[in-house]
């Protein structure tokens, strides 16, 4: 296994200018710092990413939609980058071209992926990650390397109407989340030449934050209520001509958008319980295994919401990363890049907010997030034993570190399988049975 260690990163941030000369070492979205736990280590295949355009031809235009008339069609054009395992012997590093959350300044980041670099021999699960409103195809963007590493292929795009550049009304976020995830698996699993050979789009998985975890839990069986398809405001909860009413619970349509290739979801500060875009009912249709991450100071998709669809998702085996005193921005997010820091005109603070949380580091938070992520992916996906690293006390801080002359574990020991002496503390893993 392969850490990327960084020292002196404060120093980074303080260079300013030199830094931004130094493309090697400007934003680094793959760091691991030294008490990272043992999962959200670098794995063993050099990575390699590539840009995609996947068009949806004629998807219906919700922001083009009037209350009454045929609802017009559009191409909905989706830019997205694409990890996967590397052929042996790649040389790391390379660079992303993005915007920040203010759609207007830009940025580079760096990573260990190398671009366009040839596949591996072998074929590996895909993991689709679908980011927030607003968002884009890099904020997430350190998972992707990291999973690509660990043997999968990820996929991130930008989803139209809700990134920084285009952000639109959210009605069409509300319809189309869902749809472009199922959109995405079914492209994946049509890709033709070398990165078709390395893609198994039939051992699936779906990582979404925030908006992206709203379309993740109905793209995995959890439909609407009549009362979120019928409501009539706030104005911008309601899409024209009941648009929502495909992804109802029972729906034929939101049926045929259910995909047996996922094979488990992880959603990230899922918004839409605290909204009552959901019941009991709808979220008990959600069936394959679920991770939900969550900051207990979460005030915009709202902590007791994100436990109540931890309660009432009963038809499968969950799971809640919670990070305590961690608001919205918990895990997801990569580390706020340089320019972030500075005042943006057009958006009236600085962006850095978008990325960072106030108590959290957000390199801490993203390594934890890597160690569950690897964890649960290759348990339902791979069908690794992984039961270890995912049966723990509730409450890191009640774990106890208990080991013998020979460093190995003894009878009292409790502590979290993976984490250092003293490294859990702030953290809780619950599980609950389907059933339960």
């Amino acid at each position: 296994m392969r850490h990327l260690l960084i020292a002196g990163a404060a120093s980074l941030a303080c260079a300013g200018p030199l830094a931004a000369q130094d493309p090697a070492n400007h934003n680094r979205i793959d760091l691991i710092r030294p008490d990272a736990p043992e999962l959200a280590a670098t794995g063993d295949h050099p990575v390699g990413v590539r840009a995609a355009t996947f068009t949806d031809a004629d998807r219906i235009d919700v922001i083009a939609t009037g209350p009454q008339g045929t609802p017009p069609t559009a191409d909905r054009v989706l830019e997205a980058e694409i990890w996967y395992p590397a052929a042996e012997r790649t040389p790391p590093g390379g660079t992303y071209d993005t915007i920040l959350r203010d759609g207007v300044t830009p940025a580079v980041l760096s990573g260990a992926a190398a671009r366009d670099a040839d596949p591996a021999e072998g074929s590996f699960p895909l993991v689709i990650l679908s980011h927030g409103y607003p968002g884009n195809r890099h904020l997430m963007s350190h998972l992707g390397e990291n999973l690509a590493s660990k043997g999968y292929v990820v996929v991130a795009a930008d989803h139209p109407d809700s990134t920084y550049a285009d952000q639109g009304a959210f009605a069409s976020t509300l319809v189309n989340r869902a749809v472009d995830q199922r959109f995405l698996l079914d492209s994946m699993a049509g890709l033709e030449g070398d990165l078709a050979a390395v893609t198994d789009a039939d051992r699936a998985a779906v990582v979404g934050y925030s908006m992206g975890g709203y379309g993740a839990l109905i793209f995995g069986g959890a439909g609407l209520p009549q009362t979120a398809i019928a409501r009539t405001e706030p104005a911008g909860y309601v899409p024209p001509q009941d648009l929502l009413g495909r992804l109802a619970a029972g729906s034929e349509d939101h049926a045929a958008l259910v995909d047996p290739r996922v094979k488990a979801v992880i959603a990230i500060a899922p918004w839409g319980r605290q909204a009552d875009f959901w019941d009991a009912e709808g979220l008990a249709g959600l069936e394959k295994p679920l991770m939900l991450v969550a900051g207990s100071a979460d005030d915009v998709s709202e902590y007791d919401a994100i436990r109540q669809i931890f309660d009432q998702t009963t038809g499968t085996t969950r799971h809640l990363l919670t990070y305590q005193n961690a608001n919205h921005n918990a895990a997801a997010p990569i580390p706020a890049p340089l320019e972030a820091w500075a005042f943006s005109e057009s958006l009236g603070r600085a962006p850095f907010d978008h990325y960072a949380d106030p108590v959290w580091d957000t390199v801490r938070m993203n390594n934890i997030l890597q160690h569950f992520s690897t964890a649960f992916l290759d348990q339902h996906l791979k069908g690794e034993d992984r039961a270890e690293y995912l049966d723990l006390v509730p409450d890191g801080a009640d774990g106890v570190w208990s080991v013998g002359e020979d460093d190995q574990p003894d009878a009292a020991h409790s502590y979290w399988a993976g984490f250092p002496n003293r490294s859990a503390t702030g953290l809780q893993f619950e599980t609950r049975q389907a059933g339960e």
